[in-house]
């Protein structure tokens, strides 16, 4: 009996030191041990155990497979990177008013007072919520922080940065109603690089994303507005660089790139876009026009080149015009795949 005890007895130590350190958050290691030459016994050590944060895979898969609106062809969902835990999507559809604070011409957000703004805001948002239970709807402020110009200005250039107080009111505006900042980029004759990387003050902070526009990027020293601009895969593959470095150093949530695109031209080797877990990349369909003409921009330049996500420029003037109706919530949740991402100018 005595000899059974003194055979169980560690065994029965070592259980309760493993119960003990698993309880405390530690893990156990063991290590030989040489005692004057000699190989001993395992003794147990305590080490830091460094938890890892995961997202919920099959949860992730169901919620990418509803946005696909059951796609037949396979092209959606698209196959890429899981994201790190605290993403935005696919868990919540972003609805977002677009302008700058110097132009009533530019997007909702710089024409309307700013509390008469924000709570249209907060009215489309819970009118998509509505028509869609199953993703939470939230409101961002998608700011024109640099700002293409017809004149070259004092850099030659072609662009305009905007100052820094106005980036501080609208990340302001924002934090009143719980809303995201999205800081948008026309680099006229700059480049992605130079022009994201004099945001990342802004960038680092978690609840502020950014938009790219190839609209007014003049690839040949083109007067911005004279005919659309064009971005390559390399473009946006500096923009993701960026923002996941600032993701990696800064210990942040994923950030949200928005890629405007209307046209085939504006978007250049699509298949070259590296999606990384740090950076979810949306193409929102940009342009106005009618119902007819805004579904076929959709089909032909975000369905049929699929990146990640998609997302939706609706206008409150320019989709109103003549016999033209805007789209309504209802009528965008039956595009394949579902955008989740809605931009308002």
């Amino acid at each position: 009996m005595k000899k059974s005890l003194r055979t169980v007895t560690p065994l029965m130590l070592l259980l309760t030191m493993l119960f003990c350190a698993s309880s405390c958050n530690y893990v156990i290691a063991q290590e030989s041990i040489i005692d004057n030459g000699k190989k001993g016994t395992l003794k147990p050590i305590l080490t830091k155990e460094k938890k890892v944060p995961i997202i919920d895979t099959l949860d992730y898969d169901k919620r990418m497979l509803a946005l696909s609106n059951n796609d037949i062809t396979g092209k959606w969902p698209v196959k890429s990177p899981y994201p790190l835990p605290g993403a935005i999507l696919p868990y919540n559809r972003i609805i977002a008013f677009y302008g700058n604070l110097y132009s009533k011409r530019m997007g909702i957000l710089g024409e309307l007072p700013k509390d008469e703004m924000l709570k249209k805001l907060q009215a489309e948002v819970a009118n998509w919520q509505a028509a869609d239970t199953t993703i939470k709807a939230i409101p961002a402020l998608h700011y024109i922080a640099v700002t293409a110009q017809i004149e070259p200005g004092n850099t030659k250039l072609h662009r305009m940065r905007m100052p820094f107080k106005q980036i501080d009111t609208i990340i302001k505006w924002a934090k009143s109603i719980d809303a995201l900042v999205f800081l948008d980029i026309q680099v006229g004759h700059s480049s992605v690089k130079d022009e994201v990387a004099s945001l990342e003050t802004y960038l680092k902070l978690p609840n502020v994303h950014l938009g790219i526009d190839p609209e007014f990027s003049m690839k040949n020293g083109e007067i911005p507005g004279t005919k659309i601009g064009t971005f390559s895969s390399d473009d946006i593959n500096d923009a993701i660089a960026i923002l996941a470095n600032l993701v990696k150093k800064n210990n942040l949530p994923p950030k949200v790139l928005v890629v405007h695109r209307f046209t085939q031209g504006m978007l250049t080797n699509y298949k070259n876009i590296k999606i990384v877990p740090e950076v979810q990349v949306v193409m929102d369909m940009d342009g106005f026009g009618s119902k007819v003409l805004k579904k076929s921009s959709y089909q032909r330049y975000i369905y049929r080149e699929p990146v990640q996500f998609t997302g939706v420029k609706l206008f409150y003037k320019n989709d109103n015009r003549n016999d033209w109706q805007i789209y309504t919530p209802g009528e965008l949740l039956k595009f394949t795949p579902i955008p989740i991402y809605i931009q308002y100018q």
